[in-house]
């Protein structure tokens, strides 16, 4: 108990300094490193060395892949901001019907669904949910609407860096494990929609006459992830199933609103949402989007006479000068950082930038990014120190020996924890993946699943997250009403932990 309280004392100062000390998590987050070092120092007796040396591992492993990806992601999105082809985007989605119905799929989970693959990190709360409000929703009930939409991709967010961050640190296949989350996520997946259009209708009634519309948007998104992360990798996985579902549910909606007439308070203002827009304007507005989706699926391995040459370049080294180091990999071209911000350039100077407006907005991205980029160091950073010394294997010793074989049923409680406390995804995967594949070891149940069942996890934690209702108020002009928000979502956050730990713990026993 001793050794498993001053395990989780990093974890403990982080929900301590964010929820009661509303310190920004930058700063939270270095002192969660400040006294992860002391305490494997003075308590786990690891050599000062190797606490500089598993700390310096953590923060190569953050640069790169996960930085570069990040910054690459959202500077992509800034910079078709930049040049306005993000009002083209808009436009394009909400002229396809008034029914606010459809609406919210279309943007909130179709549209949103992209952005969260595409860039993470808030922008899927963000942008939908200010084009909500814009279009006339609830502005309360657009934020909730977008939490719940935004949960579940979480895992494959930001071109798939949560798994691909999860499968580093535990040194787990990432196809196997993409393709086990996207099993466990189905349900939730499928459910989403509907609870999304419950909250913009005010409850069941609101379903009626768009059952089918709704399903297939559910379905549309489901079937192509399951696919791709089985057959292509954890990059894709959202990415493509929410353009599949933005599509399908884009011509269901075109047939859907020419035959029926849209219930009078359903029905949206629609001012020039109807305007024009040509083939020539969509492409080039869709550009860099296009342009990842190709360059990220024929670099990948279902192209295998591409994706091994580019793979191959690569340093393999160890970087922890203790007792049975990791040997960490990096790959310098066929990495999604690097094929993204190529296709970000590419895209803008098709846009019609110029060097300099595209070394501005990078410059831009980077400041704006900033402190994300030092949680994330910090936070990984952390987690190596903690791997190393044994903090890990103290906290899931404890757990595993307390609750023995019903662990399976807290496996994603503690994935919405890491994730409700730093507000990211890749966050609560860097520091609990490994808890999940040592209680794994210690039940005889299969790794896989119960790391896969962290990712579970990180969605429940996603809605709830401080970081992701703060960032939704921001967007709506409703400071103030993060306490609101949360109480309203804990709702459906609460909804999905209790079946998640349901799913794990049942099908941890197929799994095994």
């Amino acid at each position: 108990m001793f050794y498993f309280i001053l395990g989780l004392l990093p974890i403990i100062w982080l929900v301590l300094a964010l929820c009661i000390l509303k310190m920004p998590s930058h700063i939270a987050s270095v002192g969660s490193l400040i006294i992860g070092a002391i305490e494997a120092f003075f308590i786990w007796k690891l050599g000062l060395f190797e606490i500089m040396t598993a700390g310096l591992e953590g923060i190569l492993m953050a640069l790169w892949p996960i930085i570069i990806v990040i910054i690459a992601a959202v500077f992509t999105y800034n910079l078709t901001v930049y040049t306005k082809a993000m009002e083209v985007i808009k436009k394009m989605i909400t002229s396809v019907s008034d029914d606010k119905r459809i609406l919210v799929i279309l943007i909130g989970w179709c549209f949103g669904g992209f952005l969260e693959g595409m860039a993470g990190f808030g922008t899927a709360v963000a942008i939908p949910s200010s084009m909500l409000m814009a279009l006339g929703f609830n502005p309360v009930n657009a934020i909730l609407a977008c939490l719940v939409a935004n949960s579940m991709p979480t895992m494959f967010g930001s071109i798939g860096i949560p798994t691909v961050t999860l499968a580093s640190v535990t040194g787990l296949d990432a196809l196997m494990l993409g393709f086990i989350e996207t099993i466990q996520a189905a349900p939730f997946l499928l459910i989403s929609p509907f609870i999304m259009v419950m909250i913009v209708t005010g409850g069941f009634k609101g379903l009626k006459g768009v059952m089918g519309f709704i399903l297939t948007a559910a379905l549309s998104f489901v079937i192509p992830e399951i696919v791709v992360a089985r057959f292509a990798g954890a990059e894709l996985p959202v990415v493509v199933a929410s353009v599949v579902s933005l599509v399908v549910s884009f011509v269901y909606a075109m047939n859907y609103s020419k035959k029926h007439e849209t219930p009078k308070e359903y029905k949206m203002a629609n001012d020039d949402s109807k305007s024009s827009i040509t083939v020539k304007e969509a492409l080039v507005a869709w550009s860099p989007f296009i342009l990842i989706f190709v360059l990220l699926l024929i670099t990948s391995k279902l192209v295998p006479f591409i994706n091994g040459p580019l793979s191959s370049i690569k340093t393999s080294v160890h970087i922890y000068s203790g007792a049975d180091p990791s040997l960490i990999t990096f790959t310098w071209i066929n990495t999604p950082g690097v094929l993204i911000m190529l296709s970000g350039v590419i895209g803008g100077f098709i846009q019609g930038c110029s060097i300099k407006d595209i070394l501005t907005v990078l410059k831009n991205t980077i400041i704006q990014m900033s402190k994300t980029m030092i949680t994330m160091l910090s936070v990984l950073a952390l987690a190596k120190i903690m791997g190393y010394s044994g903090m890990i294997g103290a906290i899931a010793s404890f757990l595993v020996g307390t609750l023995g074989t019903f662990y399976p049923l807290v496996s994603p409680l503690i994935g919405a924890l890491g994730t409700f406390v730093t507000g990211s995804g890749t966050s609560s995967e860097v520091l609990f993946g490994n808890v999940q594949i040592e209680a794994a070891k210690a039940i005889g149940a299969n790794p896989y699943w119960l790391a896969a069942a962290n990712s579970l996890g990180t969605g429940a934690g996603k809605m709830l997250a401080p970081q992701s209702i703060a960032i939704g108020c921001a967007a709506c002009a409703l400071s103030g009403k993060d306490g609101e928000i949360l109480t309203k979502v804990f709702k459906y956050a609460l909804l999905f932990m209790i079946f998640m730990a349901v799913l794990v713990y049942f099908g941890s026993f197929i799994a095994a």
